[in-house]
């Protein structure tokens, strides 16, 4: 019997090259598919001669039931989808789009193909400003298009689970970091940002004062926490998933050792994310393995990834941000 096959669609991308990398590892075909325009195929090089990996380059939106790439596919990861939250205020449409109705196209063809399991990489920015630690049960109030889109493909995923009997799990994502993280497109996640700021001998543009903190997990355990999703007989949940930790802005920077400067804080940015990862750790026995510090000591060793990201300084943070200060505001 030949080894089983896994899909994962964003599969070039950050947490998407991981989940590869893991699923080669744990003795599995996959089957990539990515429209290449947040991924980069130099993520899946390293394994360019690998007969178990095949590359797909598709629209979501183009998948149709009975797509030969699902075949035979045991499992589905989907990863794809378009981030960042000033481009989502900007082009809803595009959000909804891809968001929404890539996850139901993807859907379609995960149950025409009979897959065992469905795991959705949803957002942790559907629970809005949030209480913390934020439990799965928090009330849900998306602030932006993104966000809702998001939170929107979940319930097309859960409805899948319902309606059809499709065996699913959906991940809500805290804030992920490490290698291979998004280097092109909008104003978005701080670690791109800080990382070709150092790289230019820039001083780091910290929003407010820098004692905000995020929920920050390292990439791979992100990669085992979908995997533990997948490995289970456990179906119909959502699992938040970060470290349970987090760490100031402030502190990031100080690991970076560069020179700061602060821009104003932006309104409907909550001061803390934190994720209460009770279920996951009771339900699924996953538990985060790298600390932050070794963590962004990782990043480091691959700064140079970075070289090629857009370089920020305050005037262009402050154009790229205009839309959010029009748009959003604190609750």
């Amino acid at each position: 019997m030949g080894k089983p096959l896994a899909v994962v669609t964003g599969g070039a991308g950050f947490i998407g090259s991981h989940m590869v990398d893991l699923l080669l590892d744990e003795g599995f075909r996959v089957a990539v598919i990515d429209n290449l325009t947040g991924g980069r195929l130099d993520n899946l090089t390293h394994h360019k001669d690998n007969a178990d990996l095949s590359f797909h380059q598709r629209d979501l939106r183009e998948l149709q039931p009975g797509e030969p790439v699902f075949k035979d596919a045991k499992l589905v990861f989907h990863f794809a989808g378009i981030g960042d939250i000033v481009p989502s205020i900007e082009r809803p449409l595009e959000y909804m789009s891809v968001n929404v109705m890539g996850t139901v196209q993807v859907l379609e063809c995960a149950r025409a193909a009979g897959v065992e399991k469905f795991v959705y990489a949803a957002s942790s920015s559907c629970y809005g400003l949030a209480a913390t630690p934020t439990t799965e049960d928090h009330p849900i109030d998306p602030k932006y298009p993104y966000a809702l889109s998001k939170y929107q493909g979940e319930q097309a995923v859960f409805h899948w689970h319902k309606v059809y009997g499709l065996p699913v799990n959906s991940i809500r994502i805290f804030n992920a970091y490490g290698t291979r993280s998004r280097t092109s497109g909008a104003y978005g996640a701080v670690f791109g940002v800080f990382l070709r700021q150092k790289l230019a001998g820039k001083p780091l543009t910290i929003v407010g004062d820098g004692t905000q903190s995020r929920d920050f997990l390292y990439v791979t355990d992100v990669a085992r926490a979908f995997y533990a999703a997948a490995d289970t007989d456990i179906t119909g949940r959502c699992y938040n998933v970060g470290a349970g930790n987090p760490q100031t802005v402030n502190k990031l920077a100080a690991l970076l050792e560069c020179d700061t400067v602060n821009i104003p804080k932006r309104p409907g940015e909550p001061d803390c994310t934190w994720a209460d990862i009770t279920r996951i750790r009771t339900e699924l026995s996953w538990e985060p393995q790298l600390s932050f510090e070794d963590g962004v000591a990782l990043v480091l060793e691959n700064i140079e990834y970075w070289r090629q990201a857009p370089l920020w300084d305050v005037e262009s943070i402050a154009g790229a941000t205009k839309t959010w200060f029009q748009y959003m505001q604190d609750d």
